[in-house]
């Protein structure tokens, strides 16, 4: 059995394949972010921080979630630029991607009455978030533009990652329920199980080793950089 790396096409050829495969995940992973962040939506138990905000706007300004979503995510990218972030091409999708995969599945999704549907529907919402987020985040095409305010925020002032987070979720999700967005018992279960979702889908969907014998991940500290699109 002939190594391709043995002629001059063969590491290229490996390396497309590679690329190939992290922009599937990338585009993949980040709809169905969208698509669980409306099966939260439809479950009605409670949604995730930004979930929050955007259903509250989203009653404030009778614009459907998913571009309330697409605004924020552009609102915060802004902010990029005093704390001298770069965006990359998962940064940028992530803002126009997701909101469009949540207004497309809330309006295939029929509306659920009784817990006996939104309950599963809740756990289904959590564990597909923990499986997109692990796809975008293993592709490594950039942070998405909340996560990279929070990243930013910690390398401007110094303060640990973990503070930044909560801090600006806090706000986050203040902000949003004063406005009406729903927390519930979903928040509270999508805050103590993302994390670990999330750390293992990201093994399970880290790109397979290059033909050196290094792996296309995300770089830094996966738990410090995810979570968020």
């Amino acid at each position: 059995m002939h190594q391709a790396t043995t002629t001059t096409g063969g590491p290229a050829l490996s390396t497309q394949s590679r690329l190939g495969r992290r922009l599937i995940q990338l585009y993949v992973g980040l709809a169905l972010y969208g698509a669980s962040s409306a099966l939260l939506v439809e479950a009605g138990l409670g949604l995730e921080p930004w979930g929050v905000l955007h259903q509250g706007l989203a009653g404030l300004t009778d614009l459907s979630i998913g571009v309330v979503s697409i605004i924020v995510g552009a609102a915060v990218l802004l902010l990029w630029i005093p704390l001298r972030q770069r965006p990359g091409l998962g940064t940028v999708s992530n803002v126009f991607v997701v909101g469009i995969a949540m207004d497309a599945t809330l309006a295939a999704v029929p509306e659920v009455r009784g817990l006996a549907v939104r309950i599963p529907l809740l756990v289904a919402g959590i564990v597909l978030n923990g499986v997109a987020t692990g796809l975008y985040i293993a592709a490594d095409f950039g942070p998405g533009p909340r996560d990279g305010l929070m990243t930013g925020l910690h390398r401007r002032t110094g303060r640990s990652i973990r503070l930044m987070r909560t801090a600006v979720e806090v706000a986050v999700v203040v902000t949003g329920f004063v406005l009406g967005g729903t927390i519930g018992v979903g928040t509270v279960l999508y805050a103590v199980s993302i994390g670990p979702l999330a750390q293992l889908f990201l093994r399970v969907f880290a790109v397979l080793p290059a033909s050196d014998g290094s792996t296309v991940v995300a770089t830094g500290q996966p738990q410090g950089a995810i979570l968020r699109p």
